[in-house]
């Protein structure tokens, strides 16, 4: 059975354009949204998922109506042939039910996969070569270590509440009781 999945990206553009070519096409059922790719929620995406069954093909207007981004399209059509489910799109001219769509659909895998890989690269020799310099990296801390000292001291006198120290100190709660547990593990 083919399936239509149509989708604009708000209220003011009109669906007929992605409706009359899935209905072209063959189409039986034709579910839709109105609403950004971007929503992870999209009820008329949720009940087509639902309602396709083994050897049911979703066939969507272009790719882009499906998917924002391509780790997000790789990731769909994944679950789709988990379940026995093909894709077809009719402006990219790409169907996963034959060979020839499936090799297409590997390689923008391998390519998704590939340019992970380089970013996880380049980002990993961007660290090195900062640690080199001597930067570390993260957040700074909230106070030196004389004042993280300060901090712990004041607690443990038991003169002030924990918010009168974290008021003087200008640190959160979970900052203080950080600084606290740290200097636990160093009397250990």
């Amino acid at each position: 059975m083919l399936i239509g999945y149509a989708r604009v990206s708000t209220d003011d553009q009109n669906l007929n354009l992605q409706r009359d070519a899935l209905s072209k096409s063959g189409c039986e059922q034709i579910f839709e949204d109105k609403l950004s790719g971007a929503k992870s929620q999209r009820p008329g995406l949720q009940q087509l998922l639902e309602y396709a069954r083994t050897d049911d093909t979703i066939v969507v207007w272009r790719l882009d109506r499906l998917s924002r981004s391509l780790k997000d399209l790789i990731e769909m059509v994944a679950t789709l042939e988990a379940k026995g489910i093909a894709l077809k799109s009719l402006q990219e001219s790409i169907d996963t039910s034959s060979s020839s769509g499936k090799l297409i659909f590997h390689v923008f895998a391998a390519l998704a996969e590939f340019e992970r890989n380089l970013i996880r690269e380049r980002t990993q020799a961007g660290l090195q070569a900062a640690r080199a310099r001597g930067r570390l990296g993260g957040r700074p801390k909230a106070l030196s270590s004389d004042k993280q000292a300060l901090a712990v001291r004041l607690y443990k006198e038991k003169q002030h509440t924990v918010k009168q120290i974290c008021d003087m100190m200008g640190i959160s709660k979970p900052t203080l009781y950080k600084y606290i547990e740290a200097a636990r593990k160093l009397e250990s």
